[in-house]
């Protein structure tokens, strides 16, 4: 497995990499991927629906993993609840938007994992230094291997940013990087 992480310019080169992928050599594999900067636009804690504004592509991404009958989950730093911009119930209601969202498109996230905590947090609930869920640790993709029967050395994760390359690398996952255009 390589630990450097495939760089991939827009959702149509990903989905154009991973196309042979799909293969059953990667049986009990999953696709991982990162919210913000991945799925939508970041515009700084996305939380509510009216801010979402999915990237161009991702949709079409979800869809053709579901077609392989790889599980698409997402595996997402929201240290907002930390830093009691929004709680952990609007980031319940906006997934649900998100899934009510790609059902209309005939696509489905098989699951959320999301870390609300932060070391700078004002919510003293949720200030925790290097909780195992924050990226760049490995613990959301830990939890979901055990949750859904993943195979790590089988999976996949696109991320946007350096913390996420880091939790795919320490979790055994393949990563590939992503920048959303401007």
């Amino acid at each position: 497995m390589d630990s450097d992480p495939l760089d991939v310019p827009t959702m149509s080169a990903l989905v154009s990499k991973l196309i042979d992928l799909r293969a059953t050599r990667f049986q009990n594999g999953a696709l991982f991927l990162d919210r913000d900067g991945v799925l939508n636009i970041d515009k700084g804690y996305v939380y509510r629906w009216q801010d979402f504004e999915w990237i161009t592509g991702a949709r079409d991404l979800i869809r053709a993993f579901n077609a392989a009958g790889w599980p698409v989950i997402v595996v997402t730093n929201q240290s907002g609840v930390a830093r009691g911009v929004y709680d952990e119930a609007d980031i319940r209601a906006l997934h649900a938007s998100v899934t009510e969202d790609l059902s209309k498109q005939g696509a489905h996230i098989d699951a959320f994992y999301h870390c609300p905590f932060h070391k700078d947090g004002v919510v003293e609930a949720y200030r925790i230094t290097d909780h195992p869920a924050r990226k760049p640790n490995p613990g959301m993709l830990l939890r979901a291997a055990t949750d859904h029967d993943i195979q790590l050395e089988r999976a996949i994760m696109f991320g946007d940013n350096l913390s996420d390359v880091d939790a795919a690398t320490r979790a055994g996952a393949r990563v590939f990087l992503f920048q959303a255009p401007n």
